[in-house]
């Protein structure tokens, strides 16, 4: 008997989708004609029959609306997904978890005054009712949904953010959350993060020109990935698509100046470091390093590297020489505009200067009754982007009043690195991140080069910055070092060994103005224009 029934249905199968998907199709139609005002109703009937009467004057047009219609009702008729599996209900140990936390809630959302009947958080209330959602990893809460109710000011900044270190503290502290509040319906997603890479190190990226990698962020935050090379934790590496903020500069690009702030230690000159390896690929680097702590002191004398200044008479010819540089490409760019299309031999290679700490060479400045540096920044921050020259300025948090307002004004890229408030990553970025430290407080260990970043007016990303420590610093990691040894150009001092001819050698004297040495060897070329 049974037999005979399941043979029934397998060879009625058909009948039964088809059967099921005119049901659904009939609901969905009754539901509009239920839905649809009565003004709406006529015109719609009209142009429904209309078009079928052309279905039926057009050749094959009955077979082809045949055709579509069982399509559509074998589409609505076919088995849909069996409910999800019930939830596995929570330990003892979880429950405990989970009453806490909602007996912590309570001050915060007990209604004021007279309460209601059945109040959603009391002190004698259970959580059932308002966490509507929950995940546990490790032993902790990972993930928590939660219904508030609507006498709570989530309107207000300060309110919130009193709840998210509430929330933060009781549910583990030492890690990042991402929180998303849903003020119509008073719902609060709270998300554990995973951390991001840190063993990403300096290396060659995959992008276009004009593009420069900033660091890596959560997989979910942008669209983009770029392969990297990872560092395990046994020695080995792994090749992984990990997704990436790139930083976009040129004719084309509305952020085309970046601005970094961080606390002292956070990875600000290891951001500069690491741009200054990825602009070398394809242009040239002016570097300004206005603390004079010798942090690029490696990039000296390389091709590519147009000076690394850490004086300030150096850093003010440098500025002032990056000024007029923007102005003659400037120049060169509009009589190739007027001529057409400029040839690929008359494009300039771009141009990227760096400057490190720019408020103490302000200061140093003011003290001797010299020019403001980064009066001399000016002209390349407003014009250099159609000029092919892109300006990156990192400061730390005790510099930042004294940036200028060309500086505020144009870099529109924004990074800040460290263990901040949300009050200063809000001011730099514009914005207040919902994700990381600076949600919660300051963290007790922030890995170097860990942030955030923002282009322009898009979304705060959470950010780590690829590992680039200085190479002559013993204290970084070996492997690092190297990795960021092998990205740098050959140094133009580097003499040739090689004995050439008397002719060659009188040129190369002539050229650059010393004496011919004896042996033949030719003379050393000069580091650059500020040295």
């Amino acid at each position: 008997m049974r037999a005979g029934t399941d043979a029934a249905l397998d060879v009625l199968h058909p009948l039964l989708v088809l059967g099921r998907g005119a049901c659904h199709l009939a609901a969905k139609g009754r539901n509009w004609w239920l839905g649809t005002p009565r003004e709406r109703r006529g015109p719609t009937l009209f142009a429904v029959a209309a078009s079928g009467v052309l279905l039926w004057l057009l050749p094959y047009g009955p077979v082809l609306a045949g055709i579509a219609l069982l399509g559509s009702t074998a589409w609505y008729g076919r088995r849909q997904a069996g409910p999800a599996p019930p939830r596995a209900a929570p330990t003892e140990a979880q429950r405990a978890r989970l009453q806490a936390l909602y007996e912590a809630l309570v001050p915060y959302f007990a209604p004021p005054g007279a309460a209601p009947a059945e109040p959603l958080y009391a002190s004698d209330g259970g959580w059932e009712r308002a966490f509507e959602e929950f995940a546990f990893r490790d032993g902790r809460i990972s993930g928590l949904l939660l219904r508030y109710p609507t006498s709570f000011r989530d309107s207000e900044p300060a309110e919130r953010l009193r709840l998210e270190h509430l929330l933060a503290a009781k549910t583990g502290r030492g890690r990042e959350y991402r929180f998303c509040w849903d003020e119509e319906c008073n719902l609060l997603e709270m998300t554990a993060l995973e951390p991001l890479p840190c063993g990403i190190r300096a290396q060659p990226f995959r992008t276009a020109p004009g593009e420069a990698v900033l660091g890596f962020t959560d997989g979910d935050e942008t669209g983009r990935t770029l392969p990297v090379r990872l560092s395990g934790e046994d020695g080995e590496d792994g090749e992984l698509d990990v997704p990436a903020v790139v930083w976009r500069t040129g004719p084309r690009s509305a952020e085309p100046h970046l601005l970094a702030v961080g606390t002292p230690g956070a990875g600000t000159s290891t951001l500069l470091r690491s741009l200054a390896l990825q602009a070398l690929g394809r242009g040239e680097v002016l570097l300004v390093d206005g603390d004079g702590g010798g942090e690029f002191a490696a990039f000296a004398a390389r091709h590519g590297v147009l000076g690394v200044e850490s004086t300030l008479p150096g850093a003010l010819a440098a500025l002032e020489w990056a000024a007029r540089e923007t102005e003659r490409r400037l120049l060169a760019a509009g009589r190739s505009r007027q001529r057409g299309a400029r040839s690929p031999q008359e494009a300039p290679r771009p141009l990227c200067v760096l400057v490190d700490r720019p408020a103490v060479l302000s200061h140093l400045a003011r003290s001797r009754g010299l020019a403001d540096p980064q009066e001399l920044l000016r002209t390349p921050l407003r014009h250099g982007r159609a000029a092919g020259v892109a300006v990156a300025v990192a400061e730390q948090f005790d510099g930042l009043d004294e940036l200028s307002e060309a500086v505020l004004a144009c870099t529109r890229a924004r990074v800040v690195l460290g263990a901040v408030t949300p009050g200063q990553a809000g001011g730099v970025l514009g914005r207040a991140p919902q994700t990381g430290p600076a949600a919660t407080g300051p963290a007790a260990e922030v890995p170097r080069g860990r942030g955030f970043a923002r282009l322009g007016d898009g979304p705060v990303l959470r950010l780590q910055v690829p590992a680039t420590p200085d190479p002559r610093d013993e204290t970084a990691d070996e492997a690092d070092r190297i990795a960021v040894q092998e990205l740098l150009p050959a140094s133009v001092r580097t003499p040739v060994r090689e004995p050439a001819g008397p002719a060659a050698a009188e040129a190369a004297a002539a050229a650059y103005g010393e004496p011919r040495e004896s042996g033949g060897t030719v003379p050393l070329p000069p580091a650059g224009p500020f040295s």
